[in-house]
């Protein structure tokens, strides 16, 4: 589990065969779950300056792999020990949007993100949403898009600053949303689902 707060912004130093090579200043350990650009990963080899993760099919089929290039967002998993901030992130990217309007406001920028319309259910006004792994709060949202105002601290710390018109994101919805919706188109079912069920159902988030 992550909270969608970036402990770094790391560089890759290749990415081929399904292997990601990490350039960071973070000391992973072999098996350490580690977000990357909001992709959750599992470390196969530490290096003397980073890391190497490796990105299973499922994975590659559903994120942009644009994003496994220059910089990139790095958050490791949290402990049970940390401080809870963000928001619950699992990691698990549900799709790629699109950066579609940028608007420049006084003291923030909005904007304006366009997903699939049939990911639009699990985005919610004043909810929560991880976008490239950050923890942020969603302002409205439109029939196939929704809005971010984004602070510039935000801006700063972040790559949000670099993002521009057309720019690709990895977008994971808020998953009490995906539970709820879940359950919800279920409910006219005769009978409980089984504990067998619970658990696929937290298998596929």
């Amino acid at each position: 589990m992550f909270t969608g707060l970036i402990r770094e912004i790391a560089t890759v130093k290749n990415y081929s065969n399904n292997i990601l090579t990490i350039k960071s200043k973070h000391k992973a350990k072999l098996g350490d779950s580690i977000a990357i650009n909001g992709v959750c990963l599992t470390v196969i080899k530490v290096n003397e300056d980073g890391f190497d993760l490796e990105l299973a099919d499922e994975t590659r089929s559903i994120i942009d792999e644009s994003k496994l290039s220059g910089r990139v967002h790095i958050e490791p998993a949290m402990q049970m020990s940390d401080r809870f901030e963000g928001h619950i992130v699992q990691g698990h990217v549900d799709c790629v949007g699109t950066v579609v309007e940028i608007n420049q406001l006084e003291n923030a920028t909005d904007f304006i993100i366009e997903v699939d319309p049939k990911f639009i259910a699990h985005i919610i006004p004043k909810g929560s949403i991880t976008i490239d792994g950050i923890s942020l709060t969603v302002n409205d949202v439109g029939e196939k898009s929704f809005r971010l105002t984004i602070i510039p601290h935000t801006l700063r710390e972040t790559l949000m600053g670099d993002y521009e018109i057309g720019t690709k994101l990895n977008i994971e919805t808020d998953v009490f949303a995906r539970y709820i919706d879940h359950i919800l188109q279920h409910r006219d079912r005769k009978e409980s689902m089984s504990w067998d069920e619970v658990d696929n159902i937290q298998m596929v988030y």
